[in-house]
């Protein structure tokens, strides 16, 4: 393998030939070999994302040589497509702030630009990464900003939608059991009936209360730090840099994303990314809660509740011979609980803004995006695999309601609940109905 020098200000460093970073993601692939966590895919786009829309900005402030913004757009859209992933190897455990792969992108692009008009890579001309892919910017707006880009996009594209997916199945089901009357459940013992129908209304309910809780916290997510520069007074950035970048941003994204009000709440604190993963927790325990039902409701074949089918999707047992298990609502409470986990380092974090930066901006947004990921992918296999193939099992729900001492409850504003009581006592002492 051969390899080039790179340099920044602690000197030479040889990199790969066939690698675009420089110096400073070298020097972090060596200084930091912790865990295997990398950063996130939707991370790396996002500062593409922020790159091309600074380059424009830069330009149309009259900052920046078109000759230059242009490859730089250009890299940076290389960046965006996903062309240059395996540019981008390092890891979440690094500077809280995120310099090191703020800095892997500026040196990316200003390699892949140099590339591009014909120069030789890590001379850092005509295209050099702090000076013009880097203008305007520090990695403290510039991370954050790259932060809501990825949570707005991942949960927009990618949650949202696997809830309603799911939301849309349970509501079917729902229409579907109308018809069957079974016995309540509180307390994990016998109530009054209800129909499954009913049931599964709640169910789908939910499902649609996570959805809009979510939806509310996305204003803040669309507000960008970018512009506020190292503290959030907006050092070396020209007026109307915030406003251009955010602009540029929302043309490439296709969402609303707006400069944020106030820059140095934008960097010191990430209130926002607390409050929507609190309503991607609070669906988590939503799902949590639908998935036990289910897979109770479905407990069986003969010794358990037995009141539901469940999809038969593989063996379940590697000594029981013929057992089928339910595998999806086992796959999603874990999901879940992890995500829970994911609720508790998020706020932690959320709570670190020492003075003018937070400095766990890598771990929260791999969080961020590890439960996003998780919840929308567990959703569409709990979907598929298991609640549209859901059947009732209609006579054991018939016998649950036939069998039930609460039919009772009906009876207590004609003979009362003293009256009632003891009918249910000698009943059940008989093993009468």
């Amino acid at each position: 393998m051969t390899h080039r020098t790179e340099t920044d200000t602690f000197g030479p460093i040889e990199v790969a030939s066939d690698r675009y970073w420089g110096a400073q993601a070298e020097r972090s692939l060596g200084n930091f070999k912790i865990g295997w966590e990398k950063q996130p895919l939707p991370v790396v786009r996002a500062l593409g994302i922020v790159k091309q829309a600074a380059a424009r900005a830069n330009m149309a402030l009259g900052k920046l040589d078109p000759a230059l913004g242009d490859a730089i757009v250009t890299a940076a859209q290389e960046v965006i497509d996903g062309k240059l992933n395996d540019h981008f190897p390092l890891v979440v455990w690094q500077t809280g702030s995120g310099t090191q792969s703020n800095m892997n992108a500026n040196e990316v692009i200003s390699n892949r630009a140099i590339e591009m008009l014909g120069g030789e890579m890590g001379s850092k001309k005509p295209v050099h990464p702090n000076d013009h892919v880097n203008m305007s910017q520090s990695s403290n707006d510039t991370y954050p900003t790259a932060m809501h880009i990825a949570a707005s996009e991942h949960v927009v594209h990618h949650l949202l939608p696997a809830l309603k997916h799911l939301h849309a199945a349970l509501d079917a089901k729902a229409k579907a059991f109308e018809h069957i009357i079974k016995i309540g459940r509180t307390h994990t013992q016998d109530a009054t009936p209800l129909t499954l129908g009913q049931e599964f209304g709640g169910y789908a309910a939910q499902v649609a209360s996570s959805i809009k809780r979510i939806e509310i916290t996305l204003p803040g997510l669309y507000e960008l730090a970018q512009g506020g520069t190292a503290v959030g007074t907006g050092l070396n950035a020209p007026i109307g840099f915030a406003e251009k970048v955010a602009e540029e941003i929302a043309k490439i994204t296709g969402l609303p994303f707006v400069t944020a009000p106030n820059k140095f709440e934008a960097l010191a604190a990430h209130d926002a990314m607390v409050f929507a993963h609190g309503a991607i927790n609070a669906a988590a325990a939503a799902l949590f809660k639908i998935a036990n039902d289910i897979r109770f409701l479905g407990s069986g074949p003969r010794a358990g509740l037995g009141e539901l089918a469940l999809p038969e999707n593989e063996p379940g047992s590697s000594i029981m011979p013929g057992k089928v298990n339910p595998t999806q609502s086992e796959a999603l409470t874990q999901v879940c609980a992890h995500i829970f986990g994911n609720q508790a380092a998020i706020t932690f974090a959320g709570s670190q803004g020492h003075f003018e930066l937070n400095v766990y901006n890598p771990m929260m947004a791999y969080n961020f995006l590890q439960s996003v990921q998780l919840l929308g992918d567990s959703a569409v296999s709990f979907t598929d695999n298991c609640v549209v193939g859901i059947e009732a099992r209609e006579d054991n729900i018939r016998k649950g309601v036939e069998n039930s001492l609460m039919l009772v409850t009906a009876l207590n504003s004609r003979l009362g609940y003293d009256t009632c009581a003891k009918i249910a006592k000698t009943a059940h002492k008989n093993g009468t109905t």
